[in-house]
Formats: structure tokens, sequence, C-alpha cells
């Protein structure tokens, strides 16, 4: 798809970092120069300029966790949550999404995954998919998790794969240890993310498989991205003791806190005021999953349904709390996009792709740019799918 010269004026820049303020010049897609004052191109090539009057600008969110056929299905077909929309997420800022399947890897496929993945990337933002989903033995494309992840580029980790939950598959030490191998292995032959993503429930066993793991096995830390950690306060303590004594990675879910739960933002804040390693955290939104409320015996009571949006409420928070936004903006953009190896994401250099969001005074997203195409211009996406609702 061609996309226009943009020239984007007085730009507070942040790469993460903050950079300062400068101009950026997107072109074919990506980010062709950064400098204080860039001259226009030559008349005669079509250039767009927009001033941005000292806005903020960062790089469009990584978001690794969203169900973009939808999730759902635990209280019967009826429940089962519809695909995720291209303004679900542009709206929140969101230019890259890894989606997956979760509980339902039967009436979902790995096949549905890919093509819902390619309709969101056919209107200009980047995606990838995760093979499997919560059960064993795992649901993939060709057969096997080596033969999805070497020979499937948009295919790029095993997930999510359920553990301490009542809908798991239970998967022994044994399955955990071989499944991780493939992944760590693939990784390796085809330059991917090389994780299993590690859907964490309730149950009182937590991250004893993943702790076992990484004490007694070869394969490196990052191999294992548990999510979901910070859905109750004991299994937040676990995640962020194995990080400090065996330098787990691990992921934070962007849904709203209840009494045993922590909010994004405040677990975010919780890790960096206690001094791990901020290189170490990321942040993902479930979208188009459904959030399942159980009864002792397992029954759905209610249900909500995940929103990418979260991701930016939690930004917003964390800037309303006072944090530096270059302190809080790596765990959803450069984070993410060097654990599972995105090239050209998650940041804002010259060779970088053109994914970017303008920010307003809140640190909400007024306008984005993926591939240097306009997605949403002053609060409103203006970018569809062809069965889209466009917004009221």
């Amino acid at each position: 798809m061609a996309t226009p010269l943009v020239l984007l004026r007085n730009a507070h820049l942040f790469d993460p970092d903050d950079v300062g303020y400068c101009d950026v010049l997107c072109a074919g897609g990506q980010v062709a120069a950064i400098a204080d004052g860039l001259d226009l191109p030559p008349a005669h090539w079509p250039c767009e300029v927009v001033d941005l009057g000292g806005a903020r600008v960062i790089p469009g969110l990584v978001d690794t966790h969203v169900h973009l056929c939808g999730g759902g299905g635990e209280a019967g077909a009826h429940t089962r949550v519809p695909r995720v929309e291209v303004p679900h997420l542009t709206l929140a800022g969101v230019t890259t999404a890894v989606g997956l399947l979760g509980t339902d890897g039967t009436t979902r496929t790995v096949a549905e995954s890919l093509a819902c993945a390619r309709a969101i990337a056919h209107a200009g933002l980047t995606t990838y998919c995760y093979t499997g989903s919560y059960e064993l033995p795992l649901q993939t494309l060709t057969g096997s998790v080596r033969g999805d992840l070497v020979h499937n580029d948009r295919l790029i980790a095993v997930g999510e794969l359920a553990l301490s939950d009542h809908r798991s598959s239970q998967p022994t030490y044994e399955e955990l240890l071989r499944i991780a191998s493939d992944c760590h292995v693939c990784g390796l032959m085809t330059g991917k993310a090389g994780l299993l993503h590690l859907h964490l429930g309730d149950g009182p066993r937590g991250l004893a498989l993943v702790r076992r793991a990484l004490h007694e096995s070869e394969l490196p830390a990052r191999t294992f991205h548990p999510t979901h950690v910070n859905r109750n306060r004991a299994l937040w303590a676990e995640t962020k003791q194995v990080h400090a004594e065996r330098g787990l990675y691990a992921d934070v879910t962007a849904f709203e806190a209840d009494a045993d739960s922590l909010d994004a933002a405040d677990a975010i804040g919780d890790w960096l005021d206690s001094g791990l390693d901020p290189a170490r955290l990321t942040a993902s939104s479930d979208g188009g999953g459904c959030l399942p409320v159980f009864d002792g015996e397992g029954v759905v009571v209610r249900m909500e349904v995940g929103r990418s949006m979260g991701l930016s409420d939690a930004l917003v928070k964390l800037l309303a709390q006072g944090r530096p936004l270059a302190a809080v903006l790596p765990v959803f953009t450069r984070n993410p996009a060097r654990l599972f190896r995105l090239r050209g994401k998650g940041n804002l250099s010259v060779g970088s792709d053109a994914d970017l969001a303008v920010l307003d005074e809140t640190g909400r997203a007024r306008d984005v740019l993926a591939k240097g195409r306009w997605m949403v211009r002053d609060g409103r996406a203006i970018v569809y799918g062809p069965f889209d609702r466009p917004a009221p």
C-alpha cells in the first residue's frame, strides 16, 4: 500500500527515551529522517506537513496478547466474543498486535486466527500470531510447533498455554519443557520470538512449573513469558520473586482490578519502585478476550470483554500519577518489541517503521500513523475494515 511522505514539525519525540523537540520525516512506511528544522522534500514530491506544536510523539504500542478472532465461549456458543475490529486497536494507539487463541481451540483454530490477522494487516497494521491455545495436545496449523514456527512467517511463538487454571489441560512438567524447548530452538532457527506465552490462572500452584524449569533446565529465562501475573497479589508477589531469583520476564494485563488484583498501572509502578529490571516487564490488553468470573463450581457468573484501550488507560493513569513518560513507555513499546524480536517496532529511529502516536495532554493517542499511513486523526478512526462498524 503506497503511503505519501509525512513531515511532522515540532514534535516532542520519545523513542521511547526522551529525544527532545525535532522534526520527523516518514517516507515509504519508515522513519526517513529525524532532525531539527528538516528541509522540505523537492516540490514535485507530494508531502503532507503537520505542525504538532510540541505535542508528544511516541512509538505505536505493541500489544502482544489480542484475541483477534474473538475469545470466550466458556458459557456456551452464544458467549463467543466477536472478532476484533481495526479501530479497537488504532484508537488505543496500538499499531502492532499478536493474535492468539484461549480456552477454545476447538471451534476456533490457528487458521482462523491467521485469517483475522491478515485482514487487520490489510488495513495497514502489523500483525502476528501464536500457535496453540490453552489445551494439549497443542492445536497447530502444520501438525507440529516446529512446523508452524519454521514454515509460517506470521506464526512467531506458542500461546497462550494455560497453567494453574481449572480450564487448563494440566500439562506435566515434562510436557511444559518439551513445548518450551521447541519454542527456543525454533527461535534460534528463524530469529523469531522463540518463547512460550503462558496464561496464569488463580490456582494455588502459581508459577511452580515455571520456577522448576528455570531451576532445573538449560532453557533461558526469556523462553517463558507468563501473562495475567497481576490477577492476584499472591501471584504478583511470586512473579517478582522468581524474576529476582531467575530473571523471569513477566507480562501484566490491562484489565480492571478488583480487591485482590492490581491494575496494569499499579503493577508497573510497583515493579519499577521495587528496583526490578525495567526491561523485563511488558503489558498487554487481552483485547477481544472474554474475562469471565466463575463461582466455586467453575460456572460463569458474569463476564467482560478485554479492550486494547486498557493499555492506553494504563499509560494515562501512570502519567497522572506523575511518572515520567520515558520511564514507563518502554513497557508498552520497546520491551515487547525486543522480547518478541519484532524488528523496526517499539522505537522511533531512522529506519524503524513509521508506527507512531501523537498524544493529547492526558497521554491518550490523538493521532496514529501505522507504516506512515494515518489511522486516527483528532481522536477519530479514519480507517476501517470492510465489515467494521463505524463509530457513532
